[in-house]
């Protein structure tokens, strides 16, 4: 079984790599839209709902993955399954290809189009960033989503296997439906947002950790940027990604973001180099890549790991 899961979790990173994101029927997608319409059906303003909530479809992504698992034919059919579940919760490739699409923008001089395609990848109001602050997303959005996206679920994958990647995609979408600071969602995305910090830890400082293996020459200011500046952060996993990245590039990340053309945020800097510019992006995602490529083979050896120990 743990050599399957190695295995498994190998071809679906490359699958990841070579393809992205499924461009029709992703399975994510249609778990967002399973998502919505329970929430239509049992949404109130309360932490109960929203455990309840959380319980159900966690929950049932967790035994959906374990069923699969369990019937699939043999270990070829192992294989197959936790190959399948790791291309679709990885977002590595698809991650880097938006980040690469602002970049060719910026390179091209047009910014509107560069503030337009950011709005893929982030959140925060676009419409006023100058390319440096455009530049500074994009690099904090590589980060962070390096973590969420590609080592948080092998962690988990070598873990728990199929069930494992299932949770924990489950777990990240709906805390990105939900677990929001504001008037619908502030109980009852509540239960999601922790959930979705409390699985995040290891993978976060794991990613930490490969940003220190993946840049040794700027490892100790990576490391001090993790120290000094991560905790400032109001999310305590996107913290460590962010800091290490800021440190790793030589460049500042934090600052102020604007959402909904109303809500001001002003986040910790990270970093102590210039501010980000243009060419701060495709290192970044030089950098993620190099991340994900460790972190799918440590993820690996930990899978087979316990199948050496009972041939002992």
């Amino acid at each position: 079984m743990s050599a399957a899961r190695a295995l498994g979790l190998l071809l679906g990173f490359g699958l990841d790599r070579l393809l992205g994101d499924p461009r029709r029927f992703h399975p994510v997608a249609g778990f967002g839209t399973v998502a919505m319409r329970a929430e239509q059906t049992w949404y109130a303003d309360d932490r109960a709902r929203g455990v309840l909530h959380t319980a159900t479809l966690v929950g049932g992504a967790v035994v959906l993955g374990a069923a699969a698992e369990r019937l699939a034919p043999g270990r070829a059919g192992r294989i197959v399954v936790t190959a399948a579940a790791t291309w679709a919760v990885l977002g590595g490739r698809s991650l880097e290809r938006e980040a690469l699409a602002v970049h060719a923008h910026l390179d091209r001089g047009d910014l509107p189009a560069a503030r337009q395609r950011l709005t893929h990848l982030v959140g925060r109001d676009t419409a006023e960033l100058d390319a440096s602050e455009v530049s500074r997303a994009v690099v904090e959005s590589v980060a962070e989503n390096t973590s969420d996206a590609v080592v948080a679920p092998l962690v988990w994958g070598a873990i728990a296997g199929v069930p494992g990647l299932l949770g924990y995609r489950a777990a990240n979408t709906l805390d990105a439906m939900v677990g929001h600071h504001n008037d619908r969602y502030e109980h009852f995305g509540w239960a999601s947002a922790r959930l979705d910090d409390l699985l995040n830890l290891p993978g976060s400082r794991f990613t930490g950790l490969l940003v220190l293996a993946a840049r040794p020459s700027r490892a100790r200011n990576a490391w001090g940027a993790w120290r000094r500046d991560g905790p400032g952060h109001p999310s305590p996993n996107s913290g460590v990604a962010e800091a290490t990245f800021a440190g790793a590039l030589d460049t500042r990340l934090g600052g102020m973001n604007t959402y909904y053309g109303t809500r001001v945020e002003h986040r910790a800097v990270m970093g102590a180099g210039p501010p980000a510019r243009p060419g701060h992006i495709p290192a970044a995602t030089r950098l993620a890549s190099h991340v994900g490529l460790g972190a799918v083979l440590v993820a690996a050896a930990v899978a087979v790991a316990p199948a050496g120990r009972g041939r002992r």
